[in-house]
Parts: C-alpha cells; structure tokens; sequence
C-alpha cells in the first residue's frame, strides 16, 4: 500500500488549498480553477507544473503578488449570471443552509456531524456513486460550523429588524415577559412591533438571561443595556406591555418607573391575557379551598412518580381509559380551565383511588359541597380559557384586546340576572350536578357574590371599556359620528376629506385597520400618526410565551448553553437571512487571509 503524502502549507504558494477525504486522505484542489487531484500529486513539482501550465505561473512565487490574482470568487457575479455557482459558493450555501434548516426545526448542532452528513454521504454511495459523496462530503457541518452559521444568520436577522426600528416613521411596541428555564436562570424575552412600508411588523428582539438578581432594576438594565449596545435611543420605543410579578414587571414595578424615568411619553400596558391570576383573587373562601384542593389532588397523584404509576394502573384495572392529567405545581393558569374539567369528568375515578391508597384528601374531595364548587370553576376557567385563546394570536391590539374583555364582562350581567332564577345554563357542569333547591340557592349566593367582585376588579385592573367617543374614528373613519370631534380640531377636516374618497372606502372594506391606516400615512400623516400610536402598543405578551416554548427545546438536559438568543432568533424570527451577502463576505474575507 503506497504511502499517503501530507500537506504542507508551503504549497498555497501554487494557490493550492487542501480537501480531506472521509478517510482521511488529503487531496490537493486548485483555488484558480477548482480542479481536485489525487494523493500522488501532493507534491511540490506537480503542483508546480499545475500552476505554471494552465495558469502560466501569474506573480511568481510572491505570495503578496497572487493576492492581486483574479479568482473564481472575483467572477461570481459573472457565473450567477448565468446561474452557474463555483463549487466554494455552493458548498458554503448547502453548509448555510442546513444551519438554518437545524435552528428552524430547534434541533442541536451536533445533529448534522452525527447523524445528517454520514446518512447522507451512505445515500450518495448508493445512489449517486463515489462522486456524488465525495462532493457531499467537502460540506462544513461541525458542530462548531453550524453554531458559527447560526450565529451569522442571527446577527443578519438582528441588523435587519434594527435597521426597520431606526427606519420607522412611529416609535416602537415592545412586549416584555420573564422566565425561568430548566437551569432555574431567569431568561428576559423581548419582541417587537414597527411599521415598515405599509404594514405593522412584529419580531423578536432578544433573549438574555439575567445573571445576578431579578429585581427590577436589573431587568431595566438589561433592556436599556441592548438599545445602548446598538446606538439606538431608548426613547424610540412609545410602548411597553409587561406581564409577571409586580415587583419585577408589574405596572408600579421597579422595572416601570426606571423606563418612565428615562422615557416619560411610553404608554406601559399589562398583558390581558392572562385574567385567570384575578378570578383567583376574587374568589370567596369555599371556592378558594375548592380550588387548592385540587391543587393538592394533582400534587398527590402525579408529583410521585409511585402514585402516578399506581394512578394509571388502577384505572386500567376498573377498565377506563386513562386520561392525562395537565400537570404544573401551581398549575399554569391558562390551561386550569382543561385541568378543572379533566378533574371534575373524572372526579368518581379519582375519589376511588384517593379511597385506595387511604390518602387523607378523600373527606374534602367526596364531598358534594365540593363537588358543586369544582363544577362552577370548571365552568367559569372554561369561559376565561376562551377568553384567552381568542386574543392569543399574532396582531392583536389594545382596541381588539379590551373589546373581547369588556365584551365577557358584559356578560356578567346576563348570567347573574339567570343566575337568580336558579338557571345555571351558562355553567353547564353545574347544571348537570345541582338537584336540590337548597343546593342552588347557596351556589347562587357564591356565584353573585364572586361575579359582581370579578367585575368590578377587572374595571380596575384593565380599564375595561371601549375608546372614548371623539377617537371612535379610529375604528371605521366612514361610519363615525363626526359631531363627536370638537370643531377646533383638524381632524375633523381631514376625516371629511377622506370620506370623499371612493378608492380609500374600498381600501378600508378590503384591508386590516393596521394596513390600512398604513396605507393612508403618505396621504392623510396626521389621521395615521393618531391611529397608529394606539394600534401599534402589544395587548399581550403571547409572543414571548410562544418564545419561551420554544426555549424548552433549546434549553435542555444536554443543551445547556446560557445564552440561546441567536439560535431562538433564528428559529422563529419572521426574516430570512441574506444568505448571498453572508455568502459574499464569508468569501471576501477568505480571500484576505491568504
């Protein structure tokens, strides 16, 4: 077997550079025309021959002179004209490429050394032949390769959105949310939302982990440490929703009256979708110990991993399929409604098992009074989680927000008014379950007490209502009264100019209210400034619990990294990284260093 020849690095003087095979093989490849050689010729003299054959020995052996060299790299607008890439560009695309793919699917980077690349290099063999896997294998897919790609994908992404800030002719929405992940690092997550051309556009903005204390005051530094980082003012943000606990993100937070010190216009929101926290408060005492109990319930069946076994294995025994309980400690408030449900379903099962394994939950949980409780908080978070699944999406607004709120609490007042009369139609589990008039009359009692106190505190707390009369313009500018609008005013002018317009009506009938009142920003500013500014603000934080999904896949066991920003920026940002100017000046900067 002949010796396997080595590579020297003398041999770049011939613009030679070295390609391994899957054995370790080394094989020369020319830089001028991407011609690849056998083992055997990695060699001085045939490189030599090479060199001064086809490419008539340009520059000598000056290193300093072949720099000035045409390359392929310097005709790579000429071949993408003809839609022909040079085999540097493409294995830098596919290497890309595949980041991209891997950070969009949230998958680790080792995935591709480990398992992608040598499935696909065993396909080509088979397949395409020895050629085809010895072009597959010439591919960067380390580990280290595609978290620098991720990486470079990342700050393209980043450099776009913040172009778009410093571009928007409005001051910026930022939503605000805080979590803890599995290495109990609490990680801050921002997104935001700006107008670009004639639309509003939400995206994420970061994911940094606080690295001492969680108090306000860090998470302010924090937010104001990013903008100062990329030479962006604070003061272009007009808004902040926040959600989380009142020391840290609330409204009279520390966090808030920092952001009012330094920017006193911003408009801060608290989040609207998560009313479950206030029910919760409002409740009277018979509900609340109903509540805890099952609380506790849960807890004791599935927070021991012997109880839970024995849980499934008793009810494979009586012959019912069993059902998943949700399950958090202090269970996460938007998915109660499903828990409360699945628990009052099965509340016959539960107390048998309760029975069985002679836990003293079963006196409160077999109780009727109990039971009745359950059923009306059953019914009452199936009515919130409705609630928050409507406004738990992409775009929503503080206007769309507080009318699907003030809406549900309009209710109220038709479900106590049935409620009197002992009609339960708007509680349906309690329904099925109330027989006695003596039952009926004592929920009754609980039901009007804790409605009427759950109303007015989400008055309070969200400032329930619609938009005052004299901006109602702002929702259907063709239809409003403009008696409302003080005759000082020039908005009165300018709604009397937009309503003769034909072209503008159909607009409106055809397009969202945010698109539309973007479309108008060249033609009627002022209207569009006004309007905008109340759109623009988050409602919710739902796009940072969509993120902190998402960190669930990143943050694990055998992902530990403290900082995952650019991989979840990738993987759920909207953009697309610029893959040819990334490309282009990955192969610029090759070029220098030779």
């Amino acid at each position: 077997m002949s010796k396997k020849r080595k590579w020297d690095d003398d041999y770049v003087r011939y613009w030679f550079t070295c390609m391994t095979e899957i054995d370790g093989t080394q094989r020369p490849q020319c830089v001028l025309c991407n011609s690849v050689f056998s083992n055997a010729d990695l060699r001085p003299s045939r490189l030599s021959d090479h060199f001064n054959r086809q490419h008539g020995g340009i520059g000598g052996h000056d290193l300093s002179s072949l720099k000035h060299v045409p390359t392929p790299a310097d005709h790579s607008e000429t071949l993408k004209t003809f839609g022909v890439a040079s085999q540097e560009d493409a294995l830098l695309q596919a290497s890309y490429q595949f980041a991209y793919l891997c950070a969009k699917e949230k998958n680790p980077h080792t995935i591709a050394e480990k398992l992608v690349k040598p499935c696909a290099l065993e396909i080509a063999q088979i397949v395409l032949g020895p050629d085809a896997q010895k072009k597959l294998q010439q591919v960067p897919l380390s580990d280290d390769v595609i978290h620098s790609r991720i990486d470079e994908m990342s700050q393209d992404i980043l450099q776009q959105v913040l172009e778009d800030i410093k571009a928007s002719p409005l001051k910026v929405g930022i939503q605000l949310a805080e979590t803890t992940d599995m290495d109990d690092c609490s990680q801050l997550m921002a997104f935001v939302r700006y107008i670009r051309e004639r639309e509003i556009v939400e995206e994420f903005l970061f994911c940094e982990p606080l690295q001492l204390t969680m108090k306000g005051k860090d998470v302010f530094n924090l937010f104001r440490d990013f903008f100062l980082k990329h030479k962006i003012a604070l003061d272009v943000c007009g808004s902040v929703c926040t959600d989380g606990a009142s020391s840290m993100l609330g409204e009279n937070s520390e966090f808030v009256c920092c952001v009012k010190k330094e920017v006193p216009h911003i408009v801060i929101t608290h989040c609207l979708l998560n009313p479950h926290t206030l029910v919760t408060k409002t409740l009277p005492t018979k509900l609340r110990d109903a509540l805890f109990t099952v609380v506790r319930v849960i807890n004791f069946i599935k927070g021991r991993a012997p109880n839970h076994r024995l849980f499934q294995a008793f009810f494979e025994e009586i012959g019912i399929e069993y059902s998943v309980l949700l399950f958090h400690t202090e269970m996460r408030w938007l998915s109660r409604g499903q828990i409360l449900t699945h628990i009052f379903e099965m509340h016959e099962e539960i107390n048998q098992f309760l029975h069985h394994q002679s836990s003293n939950l079963v006196d409160g949980f077999e109780n009727k009074e109990f039971k009745i409780h359950l059923a009306y908080l059953a019914d009452l978070f199936k009515h919130l989680n409705e609630l928050s699944a409507s406004m738990q999406r992409t775009g929503m607004n503080t206007v769309s927000a507080r009318e699907k709120l003030s809406a549900f609490v309009r209710k109220f007042s038709f479900w106590l008014k049935r409620i009197e009369k002992r009609n339960f139609t708007n509680f349906p589990f309690l329904e099925e379950i109330v027989v006695s008039d003596n039952e009926a009359l004592c929920i009754a009692a609980e039901i009007t007490l804790h409605l009427q106190q759950l109303s007015s505190f989400l008055h309070g707390y969200f400032s329930v209502g619609d938009l005052d009369e004299a901006s109602k313009w702002i929702l259907d500018p063709f239809l409003f009264n403009l008696d409302f609008v003080d005759d000082g005013y020039l908005v009165k002018n300018y709604l009397a100019e937009l309503r003769a317009s034909g072209q503008i009506l159909m607009e409106f009938e055809t397009m969202k209210l945010e698109d539309f009142w973007c479309a108008q920003f060249t033609v009627f500013p002022s209207l569009a400034k006004t309007a905008l500014e109340i759109l623009i603000p988050f409602a919710t934080t739902y796009l940072c619990e969509l993120g902190f999904s998402s960190l669930l896949h990143f943050k694990t066991k055998s992902r530990s990294c403290l900082n995952m920003s650019d991989d979840i920026r990738v993987a759920i940002s909207k953009k697309v990284p610029r893959f040819s100017d990334i490309i282009e000046q990955k192969l610029q900067l090759q070029q220098k260093s030779l």
